[in-house]
């Protein structure tokens, strides 16, 4: 793969890099400077037909290959992916406005991991057999479904994109994935990577392209048998009302409004640097981030005076600084999305601690996306900016006086994706853990992930489960054969 980027994206489709069929494009932006510096495939349904066209012919080779085959490919990807490990850490950062030192030290190597972990675990994937004695067998086989959907979300571009794909194929599905239109470039990269790897043609098939045309077009294509996706609730509500009615397997990561709830007894120190960090990771756009921060009443006032102190010592900046602690927001839409939310916080009484504007760097990066780390409190659990997903580095602060407090107002929104709790008392941090309405509960930590384990939301954050076997399970259709004794 040469890291030279093009001017013009292409789709990777059968093996071949192409224009869309429309020859229509769309601006790619770098948020950290708001200047046009790519052209993205504008794709449709048209598209997405020789995708499947192709997809079809790569199938039944594919499906058939051992599990052998499919490690070795899969593993060539993730030993490339670390081998460009520069060159897509840097689209990365141009991309989604987010520190260099981010894409280098978590977005890429995920990436690869995603890959090598699958590439490893199809090795070992097994299904039941169940004896009924002296009467029959049952055994279930996992059969790959045909080809599948993939579609991810622009706040971890690679990161979450080979999430989705690595399961597919190495469960023996052909893929269609669109990457946001948003941060398309590591997408583009990893069809070269493929290629390298020796992926046959048309088992993986890249489309960009805006959600309502190409994403659309991916969604209703009734022989896209399974749709696994990874953004807003609003978008998933949409693709569920299209593929239910399909009878398409669909797996929906959608959004939070994650709380953070720390007691007197929490261990200070670690816990301070952590909730800083699960606050404003990613300019706060992480859709595991610490939005709802929830302390006790008796240490209220003395972590509100630090935590707000050490939030004003984020050094916001050039993406490619290596002291920038916080970039750019992903887009100008998003960036007044969230200074949309800001005011509304103001409106509804919220009493802002600091931040709660834009920010100017200066050089390059002066007329780029930058909003201020923002702390707001004095907002009840009624409010709409403690009920809806606002995505950037914005938290609010509620004090609670009892663990049944703090368990009602954890619960007090649509959302249930992922939770923290701080506390030294296991008893309490267990029963809480039962209790609150969220996928992923972590205790004294935050973002501690083991792929090998379920990951997903209840309520409005999602649908099913991503991650180990899970995962694998998802991208195949179970298969009971039973066997009578002679």
């Amino acid at each position: 793969m040469h890291p030279d980027i093009p001017y013009h994206l292409e789709n990777y489709v059968g093996g071949y890099f192409i224009a869309p069929l429309s020859s229509r494009f769309i601006d790619n932006v770098n948020p950290a400077t708001g200047a046009v510096y790519g052209q993205v495939p504008d794709s449709g349904e048209a598209d997405v037909e020789l995708a499947v066209t192709e997809a079809e012919k790569a199938f039944p080779a594919w499906s058939a290959s051992s599990p052998e085959k499919r490690f070795a490919i899969l593993n060539r990807i993730a030993d490339l992916i670390d081998q460009y490990l520069p060159a897509l850490a840097a689209a990365e950062s141009n991309d989604n406005g987010k520190p260099l030192w981010l894409s280098t030290e978590v977005d890429i190597p995920r990436a690869s991991s995603n890959f090598r972990f699958f590439a490893t675990g199809i090795m070992h994937f097994a299904s039941e057999s169940h004896n009924q004695e002296g009467h029959s067998v049952n055994f279930t086989l996992r059969q790959p479904i045909g080809i599948v959907g993939c579609i991810s979300p622009w706040n971890l571009p690679l990161y979450l994109f080979t999430w989705k794909i690595a399961p597919a194929l190495a469960a023996g599905n052909c893929v269609i994935a669109k990457p946001s239109e948003v941060t398309p470039v590591t997408a583009f990269l990893l069809g070269k990577i493929c290629k390298e790897a020796g992926l046959p043609d048309g088992v993986l098939n890249i489309l960009h392209g805006t959600g309502p045309s190409c994403g659309e077009a991916i969604v209703r294509h009734p022989r896209i048998k399974a749709i696994s996706f990874t953004g807003s609730t609003r978008a998933g509500a949409h693709i569920a009302s299209v593929a239910a009615p399909m009878f398409k397997k669909l797996s929906l990561e959608l959004g939070g409004k994650n709380p953070t709830i720390i007691f007197a007894d929490a261990d200070w120190d670690k816990m301070m640097s952590t909730v800083i960090r699960s606050s404003f990771s990613n300019q706060g756009q992480i859709c595991l981030c610490g939005s709802r921060i929830l302390i006790e009443e008796s240490i209220y006032v003395q972590f509100k005076f630090e935590f707000v102190e050490r939030v004003r010592q984020i050094r916001i900046g050039d993406p490619l600084d290596p002291g920038s602690r916080q970039g750019a927001i992903v887009s100008q839409l998003h960036f007044d999305k969230i200074m949309g939310c800001i005011a509304l916080a103001r409106e509804e009484g919220g009493r802002i601690l600091c931040g709660g504007n834009a920010y100017k760097p200066e050089g390059r990066c002066a007329n780029g996306y930058f909003i201020e780390p923002t702390v707001i409190e004095n907002l009840g659990p009624q409010c709409q900016t403690n009920r809806e997903e606002i995505f950037g580095p914005v938290v609010t602060l509620q004090p609670f006086r009892s663990a049944e407090e703090a368990i009602e107002l954890a619960n007090a929104t649509d959302y249930g994706l992922a939770a923290s709790i701080w506390t030294q008392d296991i008893s309490r941090a267990n029963q809480l853990a039962q209790k609150i309405q969220s996928g992923i509960v972590w205790i004294n930590c935050w973002l501690q992930r083991d792929l090998r384990t379920p990951f997903g939301g209840v309520k409005n954050s999602g649908v099913g489960r991503e991650g180990g076997w899970e995962a694998l399970r998802f991208f195949t259709e179970p298969k009971n054969v039973c066997i009578q004794y002679a």
